[in-house]
């Protein structure tokens, strides 16, 4: 039945592109909200996104083991860049849990944010948006931009909201986070020209980039670069010295 209804509303067509943008919209309408009402407007707007991510637990096929609910649309199709959502059984998980633990998040916030509510909780949206944006983009400069999305709001909630070493933390989590990223984007500018040059395309595709060939050393280097960034963003030890 559940199935049906969505298939009736061509769910899958739409719901990866409305679980970036709708928060991305919940941000506009936080700001313009009054103070004292915007956490609510938040935490409304949130579960209404976490209740419609709970339909991809019955639009995904678990039979299928490849990207589902794709779908493309050209951006800067001179480098070969694309909006390419998709979602497979790992980002599934990911996805749901995102929308989950934001609405908690925000509800968690209430008896602890006193000043500049509408700012902090536009913020939450906004890392919503770039965290699922992260989780569902096939494009991997696509990819790039969500991840480092997430840098903005988190900056800004750690330097304003934080505790009492805020400002030490959230500068230098901004430069371990530029450099973690600044490594991630070389590497995927390297399978970028790598493509270019093994396969004749200019691409950014997830899907493309898994049929370059690399030396074992290449994939070790590219591991580091990825691995990097992403310990930083978690953190991993010994990367975490920039928690207050």
């Amino acid at each position: 039945m559940m199935i049906s209804m969505l298939e009736s509303i061509g769910y899958v067509e739409w719901v990866l592109h409305a679980l970036i943008w709708l928060p991305i919209l919940g941000v506009g309408l936080v700001l313009w909200a009054d103070e004292e009402s915007a956490k609510k407007v938040a935490f409304w707007w949130s579960m209404g996104v976490l209740v419609l991510s709970l339909g991809l637990w019955w639009a995904f096929d678990p039979t299928y083991g490849g990207m589902q609910m794709e779908s493309t649309t050209p951006w800067i199709e001179s480098w070969g860049v694309s909006y390419s959502l998709g979602i497979d059984g790992i980002s599934l998980f990911m996805v749901m849990l995102t929308t989950f633990t934001s609405a908690i998040a925000i509800l968690g916030s209430f008896n602890y944010i006193k000043e500049r509510q509408r700012a902090f909780y536009a913020l939450m949206l906004l890392l919503e948006a770039g965290v699922v944006g992260v989780f569902v983009a096939t494009d991997l400069l696509l990819f790039y931009v969500f991840f480092e999305l997430t840098l903005v709001p988190m900056y800004f909630i750690i330097g304003v909201w934080g505790g009492e070493r805020r400002i030490y933390a959230a500068i230098k989590f901004f430069l371990f986070t530029a450099l973690g990223s600044l490594l991630m984007l070389v590497g995927i500018l390297y399978l970028f020209f790598q493509a270019k040059t093994q396969l004749g395309i200019s691409t950014f595709a997830y899907a493309d980039m898994l049929q370059v060939p690399l030396t074992g050393t290449e994939q070790l280097w590219l591991f580091t670069a990825f691995a990097l960034a992403f310990s930083v963003k978690v953190p991993v030890f010994p990367l975490h010295t920039w928690l207050p």
